[in-house]
């Protein structure tokens, strides 16, 4: 695994790290396996394991946990998210301070996750959505303070909304946030047009989520597929979208070179990108964390083959479905 520095924090990290949503926010979960693809990824040098609250109301963070008391001996760096107070994925324009993220509110889960994880600190304490409208209100900067200096959180960070990464330009620029998570990936591009040459400016560390565009670049996909009832896939990849994107993960694969999978191409692309700190591909098997952790070997696209994937940038705006 390479290491990669998490920006002014200076942590050493495992530039593939290891989303926890699946293991707890999607169907078709199995407890031993889950436990077994993550053991598999801590062997491998995966020390960067991002949770949330909201991710099975916790469960996923009992999950990451008792992975903590298995692994005394090793540094693993834990990322965690507060919910919206209102239980909104994503916020939306108009929504307040005291709607999303009251002072009281960002304490109470913040303890509410200590607990879930059995730490005494959170490494990287996250907002789980945001509007950038937010970035002056004096309230969430001097409760993020006080936990710092508590010893409550080392760092904090932003999970920018899907489609939107300016919406946390203001906020970086307080010199409040230590990281900044973002959608990042062969189709949303958008990343590098303000958000990173800024993240490089002030030495803000970027974790790049949904690098397989929620499935879309597995090349798994058809536009025939549905998953069990009460998957929230069912509610992202409505007809218009599923199909939209099907024909956009067809279309790369005349591009994808021999002996190379459509999810490694895929991984290779965002790791070309220095100013990527690490990135959170969702593992539930244990041949899933091997080859993504596989993709972390140092050799990025070749010129002619990433002008030809930037091509296929695909910049959207949020929807009603885009959560």
């Amino acid at each position: 695994m390479q290491e990669r520095t998490f920006g002014r924090l200076g942590w050493r990290v495992g530039e593939v790290g290891y989303g926890m949503w699946g293991l707890a926010g999607w169907t078709g979960n199995d407890d031993d396996e889950t436990a077994s693809a993550l053991e598999r990824a801590v062997a491998l040098g995966c020390n960067f394991f991002d949770t949330a609250w909201g991710y099975g109301e916790g469960r996923s963070e009992r999950i990451l946990g008792a992975l903590l008391q298995r692994h005394p001996e090793e540094r693993l760096y834990v990322a965690t998210k507060i919910p919206p107070k209102n239980f909104q994925w994503p916020s939306r324009r108009g929504m307040t301070l005291d709607e999303c993220f009251p002072p009281d509110h960002i304490r109470e889960y913040t303890e509410k996750s200590l607990e879930n994880l059995g730490v005494a600190t959170i490494d990287l304490q996250q907002f789980h959505v945001w509007e950038d409208a937010w970035a002056d209100d004096d309230r969430w900067l001097r409760t993020v303070e006080d936990l710092k200096s508590e010893g409550l959180v080392r760092g904090f960070g932003v999970s920018v909304n899907r489609w939107e990464p300016t919406n946390v330009v203001r906020t970086i620029q307080t010199g409040a946030i230590d990281a900044v998570q973002v959608i990042y990936n062969i189709f949303d591009q958008a990343p590098e047009d303000e958000l990173f040459p800024l993240c490089r400016e002030r030495d803000v560390a970027v974790i790049a989520r949904v690098p397989f565009d929620e499935g879309t670049l597995t090349g798994t996909l058809t536009k025939e597929t549905t998953w069990p009832e009460g998957d929230w896939r069912n509610t992202y990849f409505v007809p218009e979208n599923l199909a939209r994107s099907v024909d956009r993960a067809e279309a790369l694969r005349p591009l994808i070179p021999d002996g190379m999978t459509m999810p490694e191409l895929a991984l290779r692309f965002i790791l070309r990108e220095p100013t990527v700190s690490t990135i959170i591909p969702g593992m539930r098997k244990i041949r899933n964390v091997e080859a993504n952790i596989a993709a972390s070997d140092g050799e990025p696209p070749s010129d002619e083959l990433l002008a030809a994937l930037r091509e296929h940038r695909w910049d959207r705006t949020p929807t009603a479905w885009s959560q």
